[in-house]
Order: structure tokens, then C-alpha cells, then sequence
């Protein structure tokens, strides 16, 4: 167990490969993108120190996401194979640096043939996989929550919210807006997570916004160390390229803010993680532990039924593959079933 180690929040470029025209010059883009980044790891590490032990890079740093492909051309173009040529450059990363890598892509899974999952993947410092996150909450992206059955059969329940042991601590994975979602980050911490690795592209702003408010409050309440990493900016689309940049950071258990980036490339947000005292306030009664005092048997009584559906691409066993205005549809019907349900009102 490494008691204390330096963590960074790497914020990067995402140069987006979606003007490329055949997969073969997305997949050679998406290796420069890797590289570069190996590139920028390694000039970090030596700045900050050798106690750099892990690193969080922004969400689908190497691609940015699809506009205006569909579902399998974008599967075709933009994704990563699970055990591809893209986790074998970033394993080699994260041996040649010695570092923890988590990294965020859209990916293929040959049990989900014709769509793609966003996942965020952690890498050991001998380049191994040993994690696999999948967007649960994504609004025109296929999710676990689509196929949930068969994914189930899969990858169980613990593939669904997996949390890794390991000497950094146990390291666990929430993409992008989840962030906003408490109950994802619970559930998380409810398996014992105290690294919660946040890859994001969000809109900056020099005010609080919904998701850097979130990512104190997750810390707060999962008693955990948040490393949020945000873009900085994405080049190679029609959106201002500053529009999703600065305010990459470390949020330490108690909702302090440890190191920030302002906008721009930047390695600025880094600090120490210290696991070992992390360990000790966990273990310290009062009104602050808050994971002991979570009533969760009558939390759970209280939930109301969702009307947001699972199994939405799976006709029994065939899976169907979606279009995207699939997804804007869904959205709206389950609006409809809220405010039906007396859960939204217009009294």
C-alpha cells in the first residue's frame, strides 16, 4: 500500500478525428492523439516528480464524440477495440511513466456487435487493464442500461459498478456527467471506492457550474478523493474551442479543492493523495461519517419507480441497433410518463 502519492488531472486538447474519412485515418489521428498525450504524461511526471502515481485523462480525449454519425459508423470510426492497438499505447504509457492510467473512450464490445459503449478503463503501472466503467446515464449514446439484461449476463453486477483494489488505494470510475448523479458515485461508494476518477469535457466558466459543484458534493458524500479531468477545449469541430475548458481539479474527502487548472493545456491540477490518513478519517465516528449513517432500507423504500425503462435495444434476444433521434424519442416519452406518474406536475 502506498500510503501518499501525487495524482494529476491531466488537461488536454481532444482533437477531434470527426472530419476523418475511413476508418484507417481515424485509427492513425487516433494514434497521434495517444501519443501526444504519452508525450505530455512523461514532460508532466518529470516536472511534478517521481511520486506521480496516477493520472486521469479527459473524457474521449483521443476522438471527441460523434456529430452526425450514426450508431455503427460511428462504432466503425471512432472507437476502441477492448484489447485493441489503442489500450496497448496507452499501457505502454502507463509502464514506461509508472503510473496509473485512466483513460475515457467510445469502445466496441464483440458481445454488442453494431454498438459501442463509453468506458472509461484503468490501466496499472505494468499496463494491464483492471477496470472497466460503463456510462450508465448517456443521452443519445447506447448504455449498459439498453441491453441490461444480457449485459448482466455478461458482466454481472460488480462489471456494472466495479471498484479496483490496489495500491493506490481503491480506484473507481464515473464518466462525464454522471457526476450529477448521486447515485451512481453511491453506489460506488458503497463498494468501497476512495478514488473516484472523473474524465469529463464540460463547459468552463469562471462561476460555480451544476457539475464543479457536483464533484465537491460527491467527495463529501462517498468520503472520497475525486481527480476530475476536463478538456482542454476540443479542436477540429464547429463548437469555439474554448467551450469545454479549465476547471480540471482534486476535491479531497471534505469537499477542499487540493489543485485547479484554469483553462488552457495544463498540468496544474495535481496534488498529494494521502490514502492512509483518508483511511483514518474514514474510521472516525461522528456526525461527519456519513456512510455510516446512511439509512439505506428506507432510502430504498422511498425510490419511486422509474419510468426510464431498461432493455430498450434488446427485443428479446435480438439487439436492435438505434437511431439517434431513437434516443430524443425515449427521452420525451419518459418525460411524458413522469408527468403522468404525478412525479413532474403542471398544477
Amino acid at each position: 500500500m502506498t500510503d501518499a502519492y501525487r495524482a494529476l488531472a491531466l488537461q488536454t486538447t481532444c482533437r477531434a478525428i470527426n472530419a476523418c474519412s475511413t476508418p484507417a485515418d481515424a485509427a492513425a489521428a487516433v494514434a497521434d492523439n495517444i501519443d501526444r498525450v504519452g508525450r505530455q504524461i512523461r514532460a508532466s511526471k518529470a516536472f511534478i516528480g517521481a511520486d506521480l502515481k496516477l493520472v486521469v485523462l479527459p473524457e474521449y480525449f483521443a476522438t471527441s464524440y460523434p456529430l452526425g454519425d450514426t450508431i455503427p459508423g460511428w462504432a466503425a470510426k471512432g472507437c476502441f477495440d477492448m484489447h485493441g492497438a489503442e489500450y496497448e499505447r496507452l499501457g505502454r504509457i502507463a509502464q514506461d511513466n509508472g503510473v496509473y492510467l485512466c483513460s475515457n473512450a467510445y469502445e466496441r464490445d464483440p458481445h454488442f456487435p453494431g454498438l459501442y459503449f463509453q468506458s472509461s478503463v484503468i490501466l496499472d503501472d505494468s499496463g494491464n487493464q483492471i477496470l472497466r466503467y460503463r456510462r450508465l446515464i448517456s443521452l443519445y449514446a447506447p448504455s449498459p442500461h439498453d441491453v441490461w439484461d444480457r449485459y448482466l449476463d455478461v458482466y454481472g453486477i460488480d462489471g456494472v459498478f466495479p471498484v479496483a483494489r490496489t495500491p493506490l488505494g481503491r480506484l473507481a470510475c464515473i464518466a462525464s456527467e454522471e457526476i450529477l448523479y448521486p447515485e451512481i458515485a453511491r453506489a460506488l461508494g458503497l463498494r468501497g471506492a476512495e478514488v473516484i476518477l472523473h474524465s469529463t469535457s464540460e463547459v468552463g466558466s469562471p462561476e460555480l457550474t451544476p457539475k464543479d459543484i457536483a464533484k465537491r458534493a460527491r467527495a463529501i458524500e462517498n468520503m472520497a478523493y475525486v481527480v476530475s479531468a476536463n478538456t482542454a477545449g476540443i479542436s477540429g469541430v464547429d463548437i469555439p474551442l474554448g467551450s469545454a475548458d479549465g476547471m480540471s481539479k482534486i476535491v479531497d474527502d471534505q469537499g477542499r479543492v487540493l489543485a485547479a487548472a484554469a483553462a488552457g493545456e495544463s498540468m496544474a491540477a495535481y496534488a498529494d493523495l494521502d490514502i492512509a490518513c483518508l483511511r483514518r478519517r474514514r474510521l472516525r465516528p461522528g456526525m461527519g461519517h456519513v456512510l455510516s449513517r446512511l439509512p439505506q432500507a428506507a432510502i430504498n423504500a422511498g425510490l419511486g419507480a422509474t419510468a426510464l425503462k431498461p432493455n430498450a435495444l434488446l427485443d428479446g434476444d435480438t439487439l436492435k441497433i438505434p437511431q439517434r433521434a431513437d434516443f430524443a424519442a425515449r427521452q420525451k416519452a419518459t418525460i411524458e410518463a413522469l408527468l403522468g406518474a404525478g412525479v413532474l406536475g403542471h398544477d
